[in-house]
């Protein structure tokens, strides 16, 4: 593939991210932070991300196994993180789940931050694998 189609082909798929509601403008004000002394900033920080959000996960995945005991106070800080590392990047779709998440845990439904969280994964699954295609293109 020569350059002006691989450029085509980038330019395409960021399109997409943005199209389908997975990026949002804090992804384009990365970007621009990103010049020739750091070409692979963004990057950076969406693996910063990814490795961060690991961590986030399972806390959250440990303090909601405590049924019947379940700390709302506590899974509220941990997805709090979540959406502020999510949101640090423009990551949209996963940040709306946070909300969501974060809704559930105000009323006081283990139920609906069941269901949420296990959206919010996959969100975050699906958003690292079209993130890994991009930074390979």
């Amino acid at each position: 593939m020569d350059r002006k189609q691989l450029q085509h082909q980038l330019a395409y798929m960021r399109k997409s991210l943005f199209d389908q509601g997975y990026l949002d403008d804090q992804f384009n004000q990365l970007e621009d932070l990103q010049d020739e002394a750091n070409p692979n900033f963004v990057e950076e920080v969406v693996t910063l991300f990814y490795s961060d959000s690991a961590r986030f996960i399972q806390n959250i995945e440990q303090a909601m196994i405590k049924k019947p005991n379940i700390d709302f106070g506590k899974l509220d800080d941990y997805m709090h993180q979540f959406k502020g590392s999510s949101s640090s990047f423009g990551a949209k779709k996963v940040k709306k789940e946070c909300s969501q998440f974060r809704e559930c845990c105000s009323a006081g439904n283990i139920e609906g931050c069941i269901k949420t969280f296990q959206q919010l994964k996959q969100e975050h699954a699906t958003l690292r694998r079209k993130l890994e295609t991009y930074f390979q293109v």
